[in-house]
């Protein structure tokens, strides 16, 4: 079929919604589509083929927060411009984003292209439902052309917290499986754990820890993972120094493309107290690593209970350390439940399989704009 013009607006974050846009955007590419990445810095995730076009923010006396909703709507515009178009104009993450459409979309024309927004968790959770944002969310998922959701629990939260009445569709978070896979050799034989996050309070860096000491207790050879950085770091490296398992803790910080760090571990930790996918579980999964995680949000989705992994609920630390220390003490199982997660990782979540849904939703909305503007 004939290849098609697309747009990327998304935050150029190591979280979960820049990582799928970027590696969206390059998936894209690589079937032929002409990609057009919109962003405020360059993507962490490598975007090869992708043009992308950085949003520029420049600060005025008279305005005390740079309005990079109006920056990125200008941007889109004077890009559309001047390439000659786009069919599908694809936002990722309610605030701003769908906004700085819909405004590009005024400037332009109504059928300048088509907008598909994809929610991804915290823009529905905790952005939009504040309520000094609650309004321009709806709106922006209202005004939109077509609206998914990287989960069935994110898409009931949407439906139930805003009202919306509206389809929204489900196009899960996807993995990369020729980057994430298992490994042979294990560069370092200790029974590891791994804890990656942004380390907000939400991800419950403190529960990891104090899991952690409960494991290394009855493992004295137990090590401890934690990737990525946040306001909750320091508190859980403090925090395992009083409880004397600080040695055994190695903080790798932010890492760009934590697949060579998965693969080395046993377990992956992720006691979160929501989550709207889970992306690093999925990650995970794919590198053969069975995720011990809280029963929230959109992990049961990812997440076989007991077939690749366990789930538990939040802040049960003892269920989470017992789990921990039967599975490191049960190699064969463990095992058992990495291959499942791998193979639920090939037959449901690969990119290939994801990024086609994504084409075929394009056409969709398309086609149907297209016939409702018919005489």
């Amino acid at each position: 079929m004939d290849s098609l013009r697309i747009g990327i607006a998304c935050y150029p974050s190591l979280g979960g919604s820049g990582v799928v846009a970027t590696e969206l955007a390059a998936g894209l590419a690589e079937r032929g589509h002409a990609v057009h990445l919109f962003t405020f810095s360059t993507p962490h995730r490598e975007a090869a083929g992708v043009s992308i076009h950085l949003v520029n923010v420049f600060a005025y006396p008279l305005l005390q927060f740079p309005p990079y909703d109006l920056a990125l709507a200008s941007k889109i515009v004077d890009t559309v411009q001047r390439i000659g178009g786009l069919d599908i104009l694809h936002v990722h993450y309610a605030v701003p984003h769908a906004i700085s459409a819909f405004l590009a979309k005024q400037m332009l024309g109504p059928k300048a292209f088509r907008t598909v927004t994809t929610l991804h968790g915290t823009d529905i959770s905790i952005v939009g439902s504040d309520p000094a944002y609650a309004t321009v969310t709806r709106f922006g998922i209202d005004q939109s052309d077509g609206v998914t959701a990287v989960s069935d629990s994110l898409r009931a939260q949407t439906q139930r917290l805003f009202g919306v009445r509206r389809e929204i569709v489900t196009l899960p978070n996807f993995v990369d499986l020729k980057v994430f896979q298992p490994v042979a050799d294990r560069a370092d034989p200790r029974p590891t754990l791994v804890h990656a996050s942004n380390f907000r309070p939400v991800k419950r860096a403190i529960d990891v820890v104090k899991i952690f000491a409960q494991v290394h207790r009855a493992i004295p050879d137990a090590r401890l993972v934690l990737l990525g950085e946040g306001p909750e770091k320091d508190p859980a490296m403090a925090l395992a120094r009083e409880l004397g398992v600080h040695q055994s803790v190695e903080d790798r910080g932010a890492v760009q493309i934590p697949s060579n760090v998965l693969a080395q571990a046993d377990l992956l930790l992720l006691p979160s107290e929501t989550e709207s996918f889970g992306l690093v579980a999925l990650e995970a999964m794919a590198c053969g690593v069975p995720v011990l995680a809280s029963r929230v949000g959109g992990l049961p989705e990812v997440i076989a209970d007991g077939v690749c992994g366990r789930l538990f609920e939040v802040g049960d630390v003892n269920a989470f350390a017992m789990a921990a220390i039967d599975l490191l003490q049960d190699p064969v199982r463990r095992r058992a439940m990495g291959a499942a997660g791998r193979a639920r990782a090939e037959s449901e979540f690969s990119k290939e399989r994801v990024v086609e849904r994504y084409v075929d939703y394009y056409r969709k909305v398309i086609a149907r704009q297209d016939a409702a503007v018919q005489p």
